[in-house]
């Protein structure tokens, strides 16, 4: 599971490492997204990539309230495809989300060490994903859009399943999935816990 990430890069740094046609929305420096959080994607639509700000947490098109998002932060890649909650946006909208590093905990329960985890040249990279609009029957106002990260076995970086980006050029993102990356050298630095 990815559970925080880590967005630093400015809209022009970005715009340097990822197709982006047009920008809807500003880079914001957040270092610890939480789920539900709106946050940048680039999402395909009339033939341009379009970077926007979507909610963290899949709403899938026919869910009564927002709150089935709180439970869909992650689609594991293995079921992506077949789950009712994804397979319309797996067919249709897919995107990718820029970030520059993300979290992930080990140790035994209660006394987790959290991590930082980053590529070694600090660049940003994307996580595969998907996303959906949702539109309350009660109100007619915009519709809420919001996504969820495509997960896979961590393999050598971390023992928890996380999806870890591949690392590419600018011109190699395309906007579909990306496939199972190699190691990349990934740096991991421990993050100080609070006193609890």
């Amino acid at each position: 599971m990815c559970g925080r990430f880590v967005v630093f890069s400015n809209l022009e740094q970005f715009q340097q490492h990822f197709p982006i046609d047009k920008a809807l929305a500003e880079a914001t420096l957040i270092y610890n997204v939480a789920p539900t959080q709106e946050v940048l994607a680039i999402v395909r639509q009339e033939g341009l990539n379009v970077l926007e700000k979507l909610n963290w947490g899949l709403v899938p098109h026919w869910a009564k309230d927002i709150s089935t998002g709180y439970k869909m932060i992650n689609a594991r890649v293995e079921t992506v495809a077949s789950k009712c909650s994804f397979r319309d946006a797996f067919k249709k909208r897919r995107c990718l989300i820029p970030a520059d590093g993300f979290y992930e905990w080990k140790g035994p329960k209660g006394n987790k060490q959290p991590f930082f985890i980053t590529l070694p040249d600090e660049k940003p990279f994307a996580f595969a994903g998907l996303w959906e609009m949702w539109r309350d029957k009660n109100n007619e106002d915009e519709p809420y859009r919001s996504f969820t990260i495509i997960t896979r076995d961590a393999g050598c970086i971390t023992t928890t399943p996380c999806h870890w980006p591949r690392q590419s050029p600018r011109g190699a993102y395309q906007h579909r999935f990306l496939p199972p990356a190699p190691s990349l050298g990934a740096t991991l630095d421990p993050v100080s816990c609070r006193s609890r």
